[in-house]
């Protein structure tokens, strides 16, 4: 099974959105195997984002992630990576297809809502940062067998 990251954004919590997300996702047959509310700070934020250091909007990113609490999940499923990224849709809401998270519900490319993990070695590597090991869990659901 695979496993993926989301965090949902400050503004994603702002708009009261949390439930509207993770039933989205949850819908698609895809399970939580860890969830936690944190407030980011500026060394965390920075790991994260750690690939678009030097970018024009590096700063913006930090700013925006540290600014309110988040909530980060790892969900498992199969093809988990690239199923939650088809929900959430492209990063720039305006392009982003009706029915997608983005689509439906953010407003601009920085207020996005949601980070979705882009690969399973990003899964792993993000995981670790808002995660301790013994906070993903490993269990089964009776429905997985109708999936």
């Amino acid at each position: 099974m695979e496993k993926s990251l989301i965090l949902l954004k400050p503004d994603s919590i702002q708009r009261s959105l949390v439930g509207t997300i993770i039933s989205k996702i949850e819908q698609k047959g895809i399970k939580i195997v860890g969830i936690r509310m944190l407030q980011v700070d500026e060394n965390l934020a920075k790991q994260h984002y750690h690939i678009h250091e030097g970018k024009p909007f590096f700063t913006n990113l930090i700013e925006f992630i540290t600014s309110s609490p988040i909530i980060a999940i790892v969900f498992e499923a199969p093809n988990c990576v690239s199923q939650i990224r088809s929900i959430v849709g492209v990063t720039d809401p305006s392009e982003a297809n009706p029915g997608t998270i983005r689509g439906d519900f953010a407003s601009t490319i920085d207020a996005n809502l949601i980070h979705a993990s882009d690969s399973i070695e990003s899964a792993e590597y993000e995981s670790k940062l808002f995660f301790p090991k013994n906070e993903i869990f490993d269990y089964q659901k009776d429905i997985e067998k109708w999936l």
